[in-house]
């Protein structure tokens, strides 16, 4: 069986947490898409683990994890993040690379700080990890697959001339810098060839033949619905597809039919890291003590170390969301967070031009919006360590129908803490 773990909104749902829980029964977990742009938190018996790069399954003996060839493969942050878990007492994880795979070269992240900086005020709220000019090269035919580091050199380096051909003019003329060197280009690249060469393998046809022998595979999204480039908020989105649909593409080996289960991520309340519409934020003090109680420790990106935008939950946002996904199921997080609420204002619509809309415009229309909000009862206790759904207080329970019902999907999955452990099975 093939399942997606993606996410419904703008990211930062608890995903990983979600793939470190599933993992447990399952046999690989792929990494289809986005690069270090993102972070996922996962906390187990080793502790508390940000992980950028590596699938979430690292941390499970019997899985092996996989980086797909939709990814953006930063290797020096490979390198320090197999590292940082060796450090933190985790078991060498299994690790496979698809030959098809694209690494993202120190330009990349050169030149998205630098259109950072000369965009100022106009910018796109980036991480600065390299993604936009990344995907851009890999779309314009000038980026390098992983098999190509294997090519001869001379055909390298015509490669290397055509890529400096056009990353130069860049460069020197509207960034005002100096030129990159060829042969320190390919001294990189080679660099990159002796560290990637023990985990490099056609993971197209070991992903066919897994389908084929029935093994239980995860497809792990980054980021969430709306930060995808057609179907998000765009342009304040990312340059890949986070969409469940696109890890048959991303992870490759894996036919569309064969994904039966889509597991999509939704926060019990909103955060987003970066630019972007996002109708039901709040502000001030009212989002610092929500920021304050999110979380386990804070709404803060793992990537940035910068404030989530935060807000009440987006039931347009989330249903949407979950519609694009094609979910099949919810996983519902950090519900605990909202234990410090006496009541919990949730956004059941919007108004755009003094008119009520249920579903989710595009962006030139959801700048207009505005939330229309109905207030529930909280249940304004700690809920975590609790174990059987018909355990939480009633009004916990009251404020999971509600969502589902919203939602329209079933929440069958219910987070009510930071670690593995704190998780809820439900069958609606």
């Amino acid at each position: 069986m093939v399942k997606a773990i993606v996410g419904a909104c703008w990211g930062d749902e608890g995903k990983g947490k979600i793939t470190d829980v599933l993992a447990e029964n399952s046999d690989i977990v792929v990494r289809f898409q986005g690069g270090s742009n993102a972070g996922h938190t996962i906390i187990n018996e080793y502790g508390r683990f940000a992980l950028h790069q590596l699938p979430s399954g690292v941390f499970r003996q019997n899985i092996l994890n996989i980086i797909g060839n939709g990814v953006a493969l930063c290797v020096e942050n490979l390198v320090n993040e197999l590292q940082y878990i060796r450090d933190g007492g985790v078991p060498e994880p299994k690790i496979a690379i698809s030959n098809r795979c694209q690494v993202l070269m120190p330009y990349h992240r050169e030149l998205d700080s630098l259109e950072e900086a000369r965009l100022a005020d106009k910018a796109f709220g980036s991480t600065k990890s390299g993604i936009a000019p990344f995907y851009s090269d890999k779309y314009a035919k000038i980026g390098f697959q992983i098999s190509d580091l294997y090519d001869d050199k001379d055909a390298l380096y015509e490669r290397i001339d055509h890529v400096l051909d056009l990353k130069n003019v860049l460069y020197t003329q509207l960034y005002h810098q100096q030129p990159l060197n060829r042969d320190e280009i390919y001294e990189k690249l080679m660099e990159y060839k002796e560290i990637l060469t023990p985990y490099v393998v056609d993971t197209t046809a070991l992903l066919h033949d897994a389908v084929k022998a029935g093994k239980t595979i995860l497809l792990e999204g980054q980021l969430g619905s709306l930060r995808d480039p057609d179907m998000g908020i765009y342009p304040m989105t990312t340059s890949s597809s986070p969409l469940a649909g696109y890890g048959a593409v991303g992870a490759g080996g894996i036919p569309p039919y064969a994904i039966e289960k889509i597991y999509t991520v939704v926060k019990a309340y909103s955060s987003a890291v970066g630019a972007g519409e996002f109708v039901a934020e709040i502000f001030g003090d009212e989002a610092e003590e929500l920021r304050r109680h999110g979380g386990d420790k804070g709404e803060y990106g793992a990537t940035t170390g910068r404030p989530r935008q935060v807000g009440w939950l987006d039931l347009v946002a989330a249903r949407y969301g979950c519609m694009v996904q094609g979910a099949t199921d919810v996983a519902f997080t950090v519900l605990d967070a909202l234990g410090y609420l006496k009541e919990i204002p949730v956004c059941v619509g919007y108004e755009m031009d003094g008119k009520r809309i249920d579903t989710f415009p595009p962006t030139a229309q959801l700048k207009k919006c505005k939330p229309v909000l109905e207030v529930l009862p909280g249940w304004h206790c700690d809920i975590r360590g609790i174990k059987k759904y018909e355990e939480l207080p009633e009004n916990a329970r009251r404020y999971v129908e509600f969502a589902e019902k919203h939602i329209g999907v079933p929440i069958t999955m219910v987070s009510n803490g930071p670690s593995r452990d704190d998780m809820i099975y439900r069958k609606p």
